[in-house]
């Protein structure tokens, strides 16, 4: 059932806090975009984009461009300056009476619902059902539902026939996919799909390709949805490097390299858990099975653990700011093996092993 959203959380904590100003030395295991990104071949096909800065930005050719990676008519894609631009559109556009979001998850669409003026249920998951989401858990007169997949913090991928379930005659479905391109072919996507009324999926490219500071990412929904998104917009709303990089990032070839790096993440991502299935008798689990690039551990004394592991050189994400999450949680993004077995050597001490 839905819960009182009035339970505090800060929901404008994001991971990057933990890496500002004396974070910056760290280790960063706290922010889930992928080391070693932006690759060369993109940094220099954004510095190429800056000869034409003194001309307003045209999107239509990385609109196209998404629209065939995704085969949809141009008219279902919009464009947006990250996914968060797409969460306030949103929460600003939409007519909607009864929001729900399905917590633990991403907490900037409840943030930006709030901000609108919008009186948001939560729709807590548990830990005992493995944060799988019951589709008969959403009420039945929520008129907009909010879910991830694969799911920020918990790195749960839904069935993609689960998700579908939810949607109904006038409701609107957003579903975050920003870590499907993390996942190995994209399974359980609904990106492409237009079967399913209501659908909105939020796409972003600053995760796998590093491009966090260029804020770019992308909504597929109707024409009618697009078309109102759009006109709440401001004029030129992506720059022209922006537009240059989802372009780049949706061609074959890039595609091809996000795929590689998606299976890269599942090796190490088993390195991970398997090393912290170490520490299980100290009172440590970790939520499996997990598909992101990032893993949800429940800590006995999260909160000290964290700070400890910070004076040995390592910043992780804190959990309590998620709603259904407390203090006794971390996220862990996924990195390579020789990161992760530093970590791990710093956990043991963090944790009094």
């Amino acid at each position: 059932m839905p819960t009182d959203p009035a339970a505090g959380h800060d929901l404008r904590h994001h991971g990057d806090a933990e890496v500002r100003d004396d974070g910056r030395a760290l280790v960063d295991l706290a922010v889930n975009v992928r080391t070693d990104t932006p690759p060369a071949w993109l940094r220099e096909h954004v510095a190429a984009s800056l000869t034409g800065l003194a001309a307003y930005p045209d999107g239509r050719a990385a609109r196209a461009a998404v629209a065939a990676r995704h085969g949809l008519p141009v008219e279902r894609v919009l464009l947006t300056a990250g996914a968060a631009e797409a969460f306030v559109l949103l929460a600003r556009t939409l007519k909607v009476s009864r929001p729900v979001v399905v917590h633990p998850q991403f907490t900037e669409p409840e943030a930006a619902l709030r901000d609108a003026g919008h009186m948001v249920d939560r729709v807590l998951l548990r830990e005992a059902d493995g944060f799988r989401l019951d589709p008969a858990a959403v009420p039945e007169d929520a008129d907009l539902v909010v879910v991830g997949n694969p799911t920020n913090p918990t790195s749960v991928l839904h069935p993609a026939d689960s998700l579908a379930r939810l949607a109904r005659p006038g409701r609107t479905l957003v579903v975050d996919e920003a870590f499907m391109d993390a996942v190995p072919g994209e399974r359980q996507a609904l990106a492409g799909r237009t079967d399913v009324p209501g659908l909105v999926v939020l796409r972003s490219l600053t995760k796998t390709w590093g491009l966090a500071g260029l804020r770019i990412g992308y909504v597929l929904a109707a024409p009618e949805t697009v078309a109102e998104l759009e006109r709440a917009q401001p004029l030129w709303p992506v720059s022209t490097p922006a537009l240059a990089a989802a372009e780049a990032c949706v061609s074959p070839a890039a595609l091809a390299e996000a795929e590689e790096a998606a299976r890269a993440v599942v090796v190490n991502r088993a390195h991970v858990i398997a090393g912290l299935r170490d520490f299980t008798s100290h009172g440590l689990r970790v939520v499996e099975p997990a598909e992101g690039p990032f893993v949800l551990l429940h800590v006995p004394d999260a909160a000290g653990v964290r700070v400890r592991l910070r004076a040995l050189g390592y910043a992780v994400r804190r959990g309590d700011t998620f709603p259904g999450l407390g203090g006794e949680w971390l996220r862990l993004a996924v990195r390579g093996t020789e990161t992760t077995d530093g970590f791990l050597r710093a956990l043991k001490q963090a944790l009094n092993v």
